[in-house]
Parts: C-alpha cells; structure tokens; sequence
C-alpha cells in the first residue's frame, strides 16, 4: 500500500486523475493520516490554505410529501401531528429575518407538497425577492425541480426560465443519496432516480444555473457504489462544469425506517471525505457539512481534503430530525474560530464563491 499511495501521489503532483478503480483500492488503505496527506495536498493545490464559508439561513418551507425515504426523518403526511406548510408570505417574513441577521443567502428546500400548485412556488420565490431583493436565492433539489415539472407540464428548460424569473439564483445539491439503483429502491424508492438527477442537473447546468451536489453515504451502499456515484458527477462535470461543490452527507440514523443502521463512524467519514477530494478532481469545492458531521469532525476534515464549512446555517431542521448532534446555527466568530485554530485562512464568501472578505 506504501508503494500504491506514493504512486497516487506522483499522480497527483503530475496533475494526473484517479481512475475508479485507483480509488477504490484507496478505500482498503489503513494509513488514515496518509490518505489525507494525499488529499489536503491535492486541496492545497487548489485552494491553497484557504478556507470558505458564507452567512446563511435554512428556509424549510413544508414537510409533508408524497415520498416515503427510509432515511427520512423529517417528512409527515398531511394532517400527521407535526406536519406544517408555511405561506409564501410566512417564508418572506424569514428572508427578511435572515437579512436583519447578515445573512447573504437562503437555502430553500420542503418536502413534495400533494396539494399545493405550481404557483405556490412562484409566490414563495416572489415573496421571497420582495422581503429581500440582496438575497441570493438558492432553492429546490432535483426531486423538487421533477416535481415542479410534473405540476406544471413545462419541460425542465421552460420551467426553469420561470423559475429564474421569479427569483431562483441556483440550487443545492440534495436528493442525489446514492445513485445505485439496487440500493435507491431500498432507501427511496418513490424518488427519482439517479440517472434523472443528473439529467435534471444537466438542465439546470444547461440553463445558466450553477448548483452543488450531494451523497448520502454510511447505509445500505458499499464502497463501489460510492466509487460509482463520484464518477458519475465527474462525469457530468466534465460536461457541465456547473457545480459548485461535492458535499458528502453521512447517514444519521434516529427516527428513520432504519434505526438499525447506525451510520458511519468517523475514520470511514474522514476515508470518505479524502476519496472525494482525490476523485473529483474538477470541483473546485468539498464541503465539510458540519450540521452532519458534527462540529469537531467538520474541523478535523479541514485536513482530509476539505476547504468550505457551509455557513452559520440557522434553523437546519432535516439533519437534526434524523439526530445530528451538531447546534443549530453557528455564529461567524465560531467558523472563524475553528478554521483558524485547523490552521487555516477564513475567507467569507458569496453564495457563487466570489470572496467577500479574507478574515
């Protein structure tokens, strides 16, 4: 493995890619410390010691949907104890709380409403622009574009130049999970499938907008299917060259449909992270979700290939349903706190990476 490793680091100093099958032998390496000494080298490259985060709120504007993921913690039936669907107006009144706290961005995702229109979206979306016209409005997965779709019989070109018009400046990356098909008809079955995830990113992509991207990992997946899905957003990368950023999202168990899957500890998290970072050699960006990771872990993964930590988040209701320990919000002072004491430089950004300060 000595020799396997500084193979893969002659590589990387050649500016050469890992194949797959590279990066799953990768995956049987026991020399943790090594393996992210390959992937902070392959960070450093790109992003120097620079490390990225940005001011922004959660809006979750409704949890109740017609998908029934086993690893959904967070969804409710209509009229279930719990559910809630707030009114474009209430999402405006928290676009401008969010303001009102220096937030530059929103992060805007729900469940797939069965009852409310097409228009409900345009109008949280409008409403959205009225409380706040400087917010960067980032909104809807790709199941939530599908869904979109389907609701309004537009193609997704269409539909996304309305979406646009109404005030969506690009999108997150959840939905993707794992795209393994025997795995996805397990753990959401309902949802869209990963080839239609990519193909809606594609359009997205297509359309101007720029997005991020996402795996859910530690369930029912094996190594070659995370190897798998990170070759397929390669793949459309090297396409597109739309996303932003790769955040890897470690399963949390609690109150899920399977509580006896307790997730992946954290040498297989940092394992993973470092992969990523080797793999996805054209993102620019790996994202240390720290809501999922946890706090320390997150700052840990700033040497194992990491350089953005999200932002201060506030009000994250989709990981913490499922039990993420992590707080709720974190302040700039505590972001800027941990990356510094990892070492590295803070830099704010812009929810497209255009730096706002360097700290």
């Amino acid at each position: 493995m000595k020799e396997f490793l500084t193979s893969i680091a002659d590589k990387i100093e050649r500016g050469e890619r890992i194949t797959s099958d590279e990066a799953l032998q990768l995956t049987g390496c026991d020399d943790l410390l090594a393996l992210g000494a390959l992937a902070a080298r392959a960070n450093e490259g790109r992003n120097g010691a620079r490390v990225f985060f940005n001011r922004n709120r959660h809006i979750n504007y409704s949890n109740v949907c017609i998908n029934v993921c086993a690893f959904c913690a967070f969804r409710r039936d209509d009229q279930q104890p719990g559910a809630f669907c707030l009114t474009p107006e209430e999402v405006g009144e928290r676009a401008a709380a969010a303001v009102a706290s220096g937030a530059r961005e929103v992060h805007v995702v729900g469940g797939l409403h069965p009852e409310q229109p097409f228009s409900y979206y345009l109008q949280m979306l409008q409403a959205i622009r009225r409380a706040a016209a400087e917010l960067h409005i980032k909104a809807f997965t790709a199941v939530e574009i599908d869904h979109l779709s389907r609701l309004s019989g537009l193609p997704l070109d269409k539909l996304l130049n309305e979406l646009r018009a109404a005030g969506l400046d690009s999108l997150p990356g959840g939905g993707a999970e794992i795209f393994a098909p025997a795995v996805r008809r397990q753990l959401c079955p309902e949802k869209i499938s990963g080839e239609r995830w990519l193909q809606i990113m594609a359009a997205v992509h297509d359309a101007g907008l720029r997005s991020n991207a996402t795996m859910l990992f530690g369930h029912l997946e094996s190594w070659q299917d995370r190897i798998d899905h990170l070759m397929q957003l390669r793949e459309l990368q090297d396409q597109t060259g739309g996303f932003m950023a790769f955040i890897p999202l470690p399963y949390q168990a609690d109150n899920t449909r399977l509580p006896e899957l307790r997730g992946p500890g954290g040498v297989e998290v940092l394992k993973t992270l470092a992969i990523s970072r080797l793999l996805l050699d054209n993102f620019d960006h790996l994202k240390g979700y720290w809501v999922m990771l946890g706090v320390k872990l997150a700052q840990i993964s700033l040497a194992f290939g990491v350089n953005d930590l999200d932002g201060t988040v506030i009000e994250e209701r989709i990981g913490h349903a499922a039990g993420a320990a992590s707080p709720q919000a974190l302040s700039c002072d505590d972001l800027l706190w941990l990356i510094r004491r990892a070492g590295k430089q803070p830099v704010e950004r812009d929810s497209l990476y255009a730096t706002v300060r360097e700290c």
